[in-house]
């Protein structure tokens, strides 16, 4: 088949199977169960001997379009979708460690990422945190009982870059599954299989789906890891050829298991929005530009955290391996200034805690998502008390850029 440009891949991607009735979109498909004919075909399904649905928790045909369409956008091997982002980072923990394993994260992370960790560190498997915008600081820490090196492209919020080429060579050179997190550059920007990653998480919440309507999540099997490798699989998910070992694992263990299901309906929301991931994603890259320089510019202003600011520390990184910057940034007020009075003062720009919506969005990080952690590890993150988070959205350039200096004059 002809190789097309990205958004016309993902564009008529549904159309490259049979759609039910001619139509564009792959139709919601609400039911939970699905019957046969034959029961042997049952049977055979269920023992994985012949492709078929099961049951509504373990797959369904509107969210295999919504796979499909996000294997395209990652070039991976095999996709599982989840009902959140939060749902597929669990699923590694919960298919891929046992109680005496070990894992190396990087020190930036989201806040519920951050939370999950420490869970699972609760329930005997070792978790080292390290500053991973370094791969030296990632090789010391890891030890013969390390299963999995996770990280972030950009982290949330502080925009921290992981030595992503680095660390691949590293993990590939150790046998090491590694894990990156594509949420805030989406597969549009970058692709992690180009660095060696094994697993590429996506919350379908954010960019993919664009819209702010619909929860969802993703893991991609990049192809790049041998599952030969991994101590951690069961005899039964050994039946098929080692490079279906993880996601069959996955699916079971970690999909079928944990319970994390996407819904029909949330996956034809995902799927409609990322159609125009592209589109949308050119748009905001340019705008959190703008408004990046703009701020980095005000007095008012203490710092600003862009990877597409020539300031920021992992800019050679950013500009060497995506295709542009991303549309989240975070800024400091200067002392004096009250973040949530300046807050307030924004017009356009609304208070709310998603990512990668098309309108503006804008949190005083340390009152809120970083709260619960408090105030010892936020600083060790390097989250100041003034800092506000800035998923940036696809307004009219000029009017989003009045709307942050006018709030600074006012």
């Amino acid at each position: 088949m002809k190789n097309y440009g990205f958004t016309t891949t993902i564009l008529h991607n549904d159309r490259q199977k049979t759609i039910e009735q001619g139509s564009l979109h792959k139709p919601v498909h609400t039911s939970v169960a699905f019957g046969y004919a034959d029961a042997r075909q049952l049977a055979s399904v269920f023992q994985g001997k012949e492709p078929g649905f099961r049951y509504g928790r373990q797959g369904n045909p509107t969210v295999s379009a919504l796979e499909d369409k996000v294997n395209q956008m990652e070039q991976g091997v095999a996709t599982l979708c989840f009902s959140t982002g939060m749902g597929a980072i669990g699923a590694v923990f919960q298919a891929l460690l046992r109680a005496g394993d070990h894992m190396v994260s990087s020190a930036f992370l989201f806040g519920n990422t951050n939370s999950m960790w420490q869970t699972v560190a609760g329930q005997g498997v070792g978790v080292d945190f390290v500053d991973a915008t370094d791969v030296a600081n990632v090789a010391a820490a890891l030890k013969p009982e390390t299963r999995i090196v996770f990280v972030e492209t950009v982290a949330n919020p502080r925009t921290q870059i992981a030595d992503l080429q680095r660390i691949g060579e590293l993990c590939a050179q150790r046998g090491i599954l590694y894990v990156v997190d594509n949420t805030m550059t989406t597969p549009y920007l970058f692709r992690p299989k180009d660095v060696g990653a094994g697993l590429v998480v996506n919350s379908l919440t954010k960019s993919i789906g664009g819209h702010g309507n619909a929860l969802g999540g993703s893991l991609t099997d990049t192809g790049a890891y041998d599952w030969s490798k991994f101590p951690n699989i069961y005899e039964n998910y050994k039946k098929a050829a080692p490079a279906q070992w993880g996601m069959a694992q996955i699916r079971a263990k970690g999909l079928r298991d944990f319970g994390a299901a996407l819904g029909p309906e949330a996956a034809h929301h995902i799927a409609v929005g990322a159609e125009t991931l592209a589109l949308r994603m050119e748009r905001t890259c340019a705008n959190a530009l703008a408004l990046a320089r703009l701020l980095e510019q005000d007095a008012r202003v203490a710092a600003v955290y862009y990877p597409g600011l020539e300031s920021h520390p992992q800019h050679g990184i950013a500009k060497e391996l995506f295709k542009s910057y991303g549309s989240l940034l975070s800024f400091e007020l200067k002392d004096g200034i009250d973040c949530f009075d300046y807050l307030n003062r924004l017009k356009l720009a609304v208070p709310a805690s998603n990512l990668g919506d098309t309108r503006t969005l804008v949190i005083p990080v340390a009152h809120t998502i970083f709260y619960e952690m408090g105030a010892e590890r936020r600083a060790s993150m390097g989250i100041a008390e003034s800092l506000i988070r800035v998923s940036v959205g696809i307004e009219d350039t000029a009017d989003l850029l009045d709307d942050f200096a006018s709030a600074l004059n006012a």
